[in-house]
């Protein structure tokens, strides 16, 4: 039986995951109403898996555990990863307004895109640095925090590049095939009568 120490950080455990769920969950309702469509958040929140991933690698190899101020840190990652996916799916859909296909919209999109997320990644992982490396009064606490941050960014960064793009193509092509079969199963009736 927990005590002590144990059931507070148990129930801390317990609250911060809730207010992950809740996060996510707020995330998408937020960005389907900025994109007025259901799957694009899907689509931008396919990287946050991987910051994860991310981050608890970046622990495992620091030797940190997984405590209250990593998961604090993993709280303040999924707001920070969604960035790269919002960039690029926003301007992929404003090519795909001009005409484009999926694919070719991700293309145009990637390399216009890179610099901008490039610069606002470097500058997290930058800030985060001192924290991580023990620098100054305070850092057995933050020093967890920054590590999960660092390497989820890092992580998401990398595969946000290549996964989001790729998602995207996908799924687009899925609605497309699922709008193609609605439009034939509504034409029936009328071509039967």
């Amino acid at each position: 039986m927990l005590s002590g120490s144990s059931v507070a950080f148990k129930e801390s455990s317990n609250s911060l995951l809730f207010a992950l769920f809740m996060g996510i969950m707020i995330a998408y309702m937020v960005l389907a109403s900025q994109f007025n469509s259901f799957s694009h958040p899907i689509t931008i929140l396919t990287i946050l898996p991987l910051s994860v991933a991310g981050a608890a690698a970046a622990l495992l190899i620091a030797g940190k555990s997984l405590n209250i101020f990593s998961m604090i840190g993993l709280l303040l990652l999924m707001g920070i990863v969604k960035k790269n996916s919002i960039i690029l799916v926003d301007y992929a859909n404003q090519q795909r307004a001009r005409g484009l296909d999926p694919a070719e919209a991700m293309k145009v999109a990637g390399p216009i895109r890179l610099r901008p997320i490039l610069m606002t990644s470097i500058a997290t992982m930058m800030a985060a640095i001192p924290p991580a490396l023990g620098l100054g009064a305070g850092t057995e606490i933050r020093s967890p925090m920054a590590i999960s941050v660092i390497g989820g960014v890092f992580v998401s960064t990398a595969l946000s590049l290549f996964v989001v793009p790729s998602f995207y193509v996908k799924l687009e092509s899925w609605l497309a095939k699922l709008r193609v079969t609605k439009k034939s199963a509504a034409a029936k009736p009328v071509l039967e009568s």
